[in-house]
């Protein structure tokens, strides 16, 4: 069965099985990179969602919790949900003031209606495998007043640092699985009538979908970017996979291609996302 014929139950079952598993581990892995690498993002998501004092906060795929801590300063409440028992794990351990954590699935997860201000992520709504059903149950869990704002990747084409790579090590692994256009996944908000037409189909209203293009941090250098390239996100699989004198000529390309982007500060390549609000009425 390919990925275009998987039904909407089998995708989310997918995902489920992967952040529970080596998608949950690998982000554990390199927690402290990824964070970095976001930390400007993270400014102009926080910004555009703009807490107010005595707002109640649903913060969805909370991962680790990082997030659900910036929320909670301002916030009178914050809720993290996630897929992944790992992660909330993690986030459970740093006793932020203010917040709780649930393992769920946000998309069908029974929330008290109308009990939300907010509806906020950090790139945790692209996985959905039913994205018009997950957001209209979204919806029904904040407030009339209610809004959301998240931060989502655009296209490949657009994210150079995770094209760049996956372009370079592509004729030493083994093929790599294409995701259908309805498919979830790291992309799969990167087209903006898609993203507008799900908010609409929710139920949403007033959406704003708006650029925004930040250098991504992927290491200190280029050997500390070829020695993860193998332990999280899209290559990890196909390196997991790959006989070891592929794998080492995979790394040595990934290597050649990103070293135009060493700079003092680490390895910085360019990156591409939408800031999406709307409101429920």
């Amino acid at each position: 069965m390919t990925a275009v014929t998987k039904s909407k139950v089998e995708l989310a079952a997918e995902q489920a099985a992967f952040w529970n598993g080596p998608g949950g581990q690998g982000w554990l892995a390199a927690y402290g990179r990824i964070e970095r690498s976001l930390v400007d993002i993270n400014k102009d998501v926080l910004a555009l969602a703009d807490v107010q004092a005595g707002e109640r906060v649903l913060d969805v795929g909370c991962g680790t919790g990082d997030t659900t801590a910036a929320l909670a300063d301002r916030a009178a409440s914050v809720l993290g949900i996630d897929i992944s028992q790992p992660l909330v794990a993690v986030a459970r351990t740093k006793n932020i003031a203010k917040a709780a954590f649930e393992v769920a699935d946000a998309a069908t997860h029974a929330f008290e209606p109308a009990s939300f201000d907010l509806l906020f992520s950090r790139f945790g709504v692209m996985f959905f495998g039913d994205p018009v059903a997950a957001f209209a149950n979204l919806r029904r869990a904040l407030k009339p007043t209610g809004r959301l704002a998240f931060v989502c990747w655009r296209t490949p084409q657009e994210n150079p640092w995770g094209l760049v790579p996956l372009q370079a090590a592509r004729p030493f692994l083994p093929p790599l699985p294409r995701p259908g256009p309805e498919d979830p996944g790291q992309y799969s908000f990167g087209d903006r009538a898609r993203v507008e037409r799900i908010l609409k189909e929710s139920g949403f209203v007033s959406a704003r979908i708006e650029p925004l293009d930040r250098p991504i941090w992927m290491g200190s250098d280029v050997a500390e970017v070829v020695a993860n390239a193998d332990r999280f996100g899209p290559l990890a699989r196909a390196f997991a996979e790959t006989p070891p004198d592929q794998a080492a000529k995979a790394k040595a390309a990934i290597g050649e291609a990103v070293a135009p982007h060493a700079t003092a500060d680490g390895v910085r390549m360019p990156g591409a996302c939408w800031l999406v609000s709307a409101k429920v009425s």
